[in-house]
Order: structure tokens, then C-alpha cells, then sequence
């Protein structure tokens, strides 16, 4: 089937606020760097203490929407980062972060095939099916493992966590249930999604309708992200027990948009709308709107061309040695983006009307490679870092940092 062409009408005022799009391609809606384009290619990145929530009503999971897992990455924290503080060291290469009613965050160690409970004082392994405690099915290998992590809306009731691995011959997503320290009860979602060395996506986001979002790479292959008949390169919907939403823009399909290369950051605005940052290959990064049916142009386009009004121009785009961005979150005033090539935070402003403002970074160099980001319980921002793969391991990678929000300067 083909897809149906985005609506094309709108202006480049904020696309995360209000429902447009950019019209000329060639001008798009964001504000990219003018640093030279690199010529690397191929992999993800080319060249490549908390409050007690039993005494602080503010950290009450049932009042405070930075420890409800029904909110997502969409809390009520506002302002400018501040320096980091160690939450957590010694990980892993960390990859998918949740944070939990209690205050803590469950952790995916990707090479490990582990979930760890980490927060202010604590490190702990959470043991599951697999043999001495791993997950299981998870075959490790290149940049696939155990990769994202989501808590379902009503985790307070069903304590249901989502994962999202790489198996012998497939990504899948797999529920599990938590009990204290524990995940058990292994139950296959989705299955049959592409993997690859490479280009694997991995991220997981509930929406505010209930649904869960999956980001899916090309997995090396280009014409994939094009064919809406296959679930790579895509941005994925489908309803908590992998059931096909009848709402979906491809009848019977869990497509909910294409022309995707390799994204790994979802994340919700307070409207409502999905943010998805992706990693380009030799020109540019990407941070896109995500509208159903809409297709992002890989592998045809890269950063703000539209191929001739066919596709979604971005919101936002880098070059890949200043971005190559994985994990993201989104509070009420900014869209913050983890850089991994990049080595920065990336602030892009949301204002309630007009243009987005000129993207911002903090942490520039003083963490190394930044794999995910959340608000954290307190309402700063959990970052991990992801120096354990590539790059250069500093004393205590990897870590969990607390990064708070401050008032401009």
C-alpha cells in the first residue's frame, strides 16, 4: 500500500506546539549549525540525593508528574542545566533509562543483557529469567542488545515493564512484570523486527493515548525505511499487548510513520505530539515531529530537502560530528537530546507561539558521549552517559549524572 502524502500546509512557527509542518524544505524549521559536513559514514555515530517519597509529597508519585511513569518525559521541569552530579557509576554501556515511583531508575546494560536498579545510593542488579540473572534471549552484538526501557501507563497497578532486545534472529519487544527487584513473567509484544550490526533504533515511549511507540532502524537496509510494508526504519504504534490499533494510518499495520534511518529518541510534548531525534548518516542528525502516515525521506533525503514536497521537512538538524543523537526528553519549555558523537546536551526552546528558538548546548566535553536522558524524580534532568562502547572511558564510566534545571542566567 502507499503511503498517503503529509499535509504539506503550516509555517516553520513551532511544530511541537502546533500541528505544522515546514513547508520550505529548502529554509525547513530549524536552525543547524554551519560546521563543515564530515564525511564519515556508516555506524550509529559515523566514525564513530533523591528525596524520601514516603516523607516529600513532592516526589508522591500519585501528585508529581517527574515520578509518574503515566507522564513519560513530558514532567514539569523548566529552566537551564546546571553542573552534573553523580548519581550512579560503574554501568555497563547503559541504554534505556525509566524512572520508578520510588524514586530510582531501572537501567538496560545492552552488552550485559542486564536490568539494574540504580538512584542516590543505590546499585543493585534486577534479576530475571535468563541464566545468572540475565535477560533472556538477548544476543548481544554490535550496536544490538538490550537496548530500550518503558514502564507501562499502569504500572502502579500492573507493575508491567517493556524492553526492548535483540534476539538470535529478530529485535522484539517483550513485557515482563516487576515484582520488588524482580522481573519475571516474559511476554512476547512485538517480534520480527529487523536487526543488524547497525541501525537498530531501539527506543521505547508510551504516548498519552496508551499506546506504545517503538523506533525501529533501517538495519542496513536502505529500501526498508521506504516500504511500508516492512518494519524497518519506522516509528511503530501498537496498543500494550501488540495489537494493531484501529486508528493506525496503515489499516492492520503498526506503521505510524517512514523513511526513517536509525531513531533512537521518542518523547512526547505537553500537546500530545511525538518527538523523535535520528541519526543521519553523512550530512545531517535530525530532530522531527512525528505525524501518523508521514514519511521522513530516508534513504532518499537527509536533513531539510523534502524531495520535492514528498516528505516531512525536520524541526531541527545537526551535523552528525556535533549531534549523532540517541535518547531524548521533552518538558515544558525545551526538547532535550543526547549526543553521542556530539558529546553535548542539545536545549532546543519550545515558546507557546511562533518559531522555536536557536538550540542551546551544556555539557560540552565534560561527560563524554550521552546516550539517554529523562527528567529525573526531583525534576532535574538523569542523564547516562556511554563511554564503555566507544569513545574514552573516564574513572567511574559509565555513570548516571543528576543534571539540575536553573533559572536563566
Amino acid at each position: 500500500m502507499a503511503p498517503p502524502r503529509p499535509a504539506l500546509a503550516c509555517s516553520a512557527a513551532l511544530a511541537l506546539l502546533l500541528a505544522g509542518c515546514g513547508q520550505d524544505a529548502d529554509v525547513g524549521t530549524g536552525t543547524g549549525t554551519a560546521a563543515p559536513v564530515p564525511t564519515a559514514t556508516g555506524p550509529e555515530e559515523p566514525g564513530e540525593p533523591a528525596p524520601d517519597p514516603a516523607t516529600d509529597p513532592a516526589t508522591d508519585p500519585a501528585t508529581d508528574p517527574a515520578t509518574d511513569p503515566a507522564q513519560g518525559s513530558s514532567a514539569a521541569a523548566v529552566g537551564f542545566p546546571g553542573e552534573p552530579v553523580d548519581v550512579t557509576t560503574g554501568l555497563d554501556v547503559p541504554w534505556g533509562m525509566a524512572v520508578m515511583p520510588d524514586g530510582t531508575a531501572l537501567v538496560t546494560l545492552r552488552d550485559e543483557a542486564r536490568v539494574v536498579r540504580a538512584g542516590p545510593g543505590v546499585l543493585e542488579q534486577v534479576a530475571a529469567p535468563g541464566e545468572d540473572g540475565r535477560v533472556p534471549d538477548v544476543v548481544p552484538g554490535g550496536e544490538g542488545g538490550l537496548m530500550g526501557l518503558a514502564l507501562s501507563p499502569t504500572f502502579a497497578d500492573d507493575g508491567h515493564v517493556y524492553l526492548f532486545l535483540t534476539a538470535r534472529d529478530d529485535n522484539r519487544v517483550v513485557r515482563y512484570t516487576w515484582s520488588p527487584g524482580r522481573l519475571d513473567d516474559p511476554v512476547d509484544v512485538l517480534t520480527g523486527l529487523p536487526k543488524a550490526n547497525t541501525h537498530n533504533g531501539g527506543r521505547l515511549a508510551f504516548g498519552p493515548d496508551g499506546m506504545l511507540y517503538v523506533g525501529t532502524g533501517d538495519a542496513q537496509d536502505r529500501p526498508s525505511a521506504q516500504d511500508p510494508a516492512s518494519l524497518g526504519g519506522k516509528v511503530l504504534r501498537v496498543t500494550p499487548t501488540g495489537e494493531v490499533p484501529p486508528d493506525n494510518p496503515f489499516p492492520g499495520s503498526p506503521v505510524f510513520s517512514l523513511g526513517h534511518r536509525n531513531p533512537q529518541g521518542l518523547g512526547f510534548d505537553s500537546a500530545g505530539r511525538l518527538v523523535a531525534a535520528e541519526f543521519g548518516q553523512d550530512t545531517w542528525d535530525e530532530l522531527n515531529v512525528i505525524r501518523p502516515g508521514a514519511n521522513y525521506g530516508w534513504p532518499e533525503v537527509e536533513g531539510p530537502g523534502d524531495g520535492g514536497g514528498r516528505f516531512e521537512a525536520p524541526l531541527q538538524w545537526w551535523t552528525p560530528a556535533d549531534a549523532s543523537p540517541s535518547g531524548l526528553t521533552v518538558t515544558p519549555d525545551a526538547v532535550y537530546v543526547a549526543a553521542l558523537r556530539g558529546e553535548r546536551l542539545w536545549r532546543v526552546p519550545l515558546e507557546a507561539e511562533g518559531p522555536t528558538g536557536a538550540p542551546q548546548e551544556f555539557l560540552t566535553g565534560a561527560l563524554g558521549r550521552l546516550r539517554t536522558v529523562e527528567v529525573g524524580p526531583d525534576g532535574s534532568l538523569w542523564v547516562l552517559t556511554s563511554n564503555t562502547f566507544r569513545g574514552e572511558p573516564r574513572a567511574g564510566d559509565d555513570r548516571l549524572v543528576s543534571v539540575p534545571l536553573r533559572p536563566a542566567p
